[in-house]
């Protein structure tokens, strides 16, 4: 071996020593900085539910969705593709429609959640979902409480946008066209193919067609 295969091996052996060394030297400040068991498994965390308050202590991975679906047992908000593609578990937060499969349980503390059971009863039904029936806007009926949360919110979006005056009632309501409402409703999917039939109940709601 020459003099210069030895020096090879030699600066070899430094850098993987040194190496090893350093990454030795680091594992116990790692350690140090993040310490096992430090972060919460649950948390609390205080919703208002369709006008009720609720208290609950969930594992902080756990999604709004299954939260209602799971903890407080309301179970018409429905889990369909559980990557937010397909609508059916929208529900309204703070007057606002999110896929709540999307959204975890602690990060919505203190907000008010309006889900399908909240909307109305079968002997008192919401406007939207008397429409619903009116106008046949569902088929199997499984995307048909997003799909419905969805449509109360986009009436209110498009209501918000005018004069506070005509906002008295729910037929105060501005005309909407049907191509921006299908637009507005794109991320509620209907396998069924209902959507001709939901447009006519949000225009009926809507307080006429467009």
């Amino acid at each position: 071996m020459s003099l210069g295969d030895e020096a090879q091996v030699s600066r070899r052996g430094l850098i993987v020593g040194g190496a090893a060394s350093c990454a030795l030297a680091a594992v116990p400040q790692a350690e140090a900085q993040a310490p096992a068991g430090t972060m919460p498994s649950t948390m609390p965390v205080t919703l208002t539910v369709n006008g009720r308050k609720q208290t609950l202590d969930v594992d902080t991975r756990t999604t709004l969705l299954d939260a209602l679906r799971e903890h407080l047992h309301l179970t018409g908000t429905k889990k369909g593709c559980d990557h937010g593609q397909c609508g059916a578990c929208t529900v309204i937060v703070e007057g606002k429609r999110i896929n709540s499969c999307l959204s975890l349980a602690v990060q919505h503390q203190g907000d008010r959640v309006t889900t399908i059971e909240g909307l109305g009863t079968p002997d008192k039904l919401h406007p939207m979902q008397a429409a619903f029936v009116k106008h046949d806007g569902y088929q199997c009926g499984y995307c048909t409480p997003g799909q419905i949360c969805s449509a109360v919110a986009v009436l209110d979006e498009i209501k918000a946008g005018v004069p506070s005056h005509v906002q008295a009632d729910i037929t105060s309501r501005p005309q909407a066209t049907n191509m921006e409402m299908r637009e507005r409703m794109s991320g509620n999917i209907c396998r069924c193919g209902a959507y001709s039939n939901i447009a006519e109940a949000m225009a009926d709601v809507a307080g006429g067609r467009a």
